[in-house]
């Protein structure tokens, strides 16, 4: 659920500068550093809002993004700014930092939900069963910068909401007809929806952070990691798709040869999906048919 008190920080802080205003000078602009989160955006505000999404490069890997003087101008423009939070977009940070615009909101996806902690998994769209107080969230700072269509923010959120429950009823199927299975994966990308799932994540913990920081696992973890594969002490191995190396490309290729599943999730909502909603469904119809086998 949302965590209130960062909640009405984001909404105050663009009431404050917003009140005496009857309503934005047009559709309200807003700047998102990843396209999920802006795709959400976009829902909540139909033809109220522009969304302009930074990260949106489903085959690049979003850890080395560095923003650009385009990037710069749209945030600069921006009357709501959305981050994920946990350092995954502190690019945005610094880009707000250099730039000021009265009425300007920020919302934090980490604080709306209460998530902290140097150690918290950034990857917080996989946390599908919160989606939808993220866009409680939007709707509430958008209509903060845009009283005049508040009522319309609000009424496109129930949609969004029902628009979830497919996701809802696969994560059932799975903890039903698989419960407790073991997964591993090469990233803590879907850890989230793993636990969603009702899934046991058996990665060694050391291989997955190192992947993620960019760095080589130890000797250690690399061998129990190809333990896990060879002795099929999983039933499918998931990857991040944005960031392969010879060392994932090796676990891969292990699972393939050992007959293991091997699922990819992306950390960017990929140009063919319609929706957040579809893209997520369609992962875990994936995982699905992958623990099937």
């Amino acid at each position: 659920m949302i965590a209130l008190v960062a909640l009405l920080a984001v909404v105050g802080a663009a009431c404050s500068s917003s009140a005496s205003k009857p309503g934005a000078a047009g559709p309200v602009k807003v700047v998102a550093a990843e396209n999920f989160w802006g795709d959400i955006a976009r829902q909540i505000g139909g033809s109220h809002v522009e969304v302009n999404s930074i990260i949106n490069d489903p085959s690049a890997d979003p850890h080395q993004y560095e923003s650009d003087a385009r990037t710069a101008a749209h945030v600069a423009d921006a009357q709501l700014v959305i981050v994920n939070g946990l350092g995954y977009d502190d690019f945005v940070n610094k880009l707000l930092s250099n730039t000021s615009h009265q009425g300007r909101a920020v919302l934090s996806v980490a604080d709306t939900l209460g998530v902290n902690g140097h150690d918290a998994n950034p990857h917080l769209w996989y946390d599908v069963q919160k989606a939808d107080g993220v866009a409680r969230a939007i709707a509430l700072a958008l209509a903060a910068v845009d009283p005049a269509h508040a009522a319309s923010f609000a009424a496109n959120v129930e949609p969004f909401r029902k628009s979830l429950l497919p996701l809802t009823r696969l994560l059932v199927t799975i903890r039903r007809e698989y419960p407790g299975a073991s997964v591993a994966y090469t990233e803590r990308v879907p850890q989230y929806l793993l636990d969603a799932a009702g899934l046991r994540d058996v990665t060694p913990s050391g291989f997955a952070r190192a992947i993620e920081d960019g760095n080589e696992p130890s000797a250690g973890d690399t061998q129990a990691m190809n333990t896990l594969i060879t002795q099929h002490r999983i039933k499918a191995l998931l990857y991040n798709a944005q960031a392969t190396s010879a060392v994932t490309q090796h676990v891969q290729d292990l699972a393939r040869e050992n007959g293991i599943p091997v699922v990819p999730v992306t950390e960017t909502m990929p140009k063919n999906e319609s929706s957040y909603q579809a893209w997520q469904q369609h992962q875990l119809e994936a995982l699905l048919r992958a623990l099937a086998r």
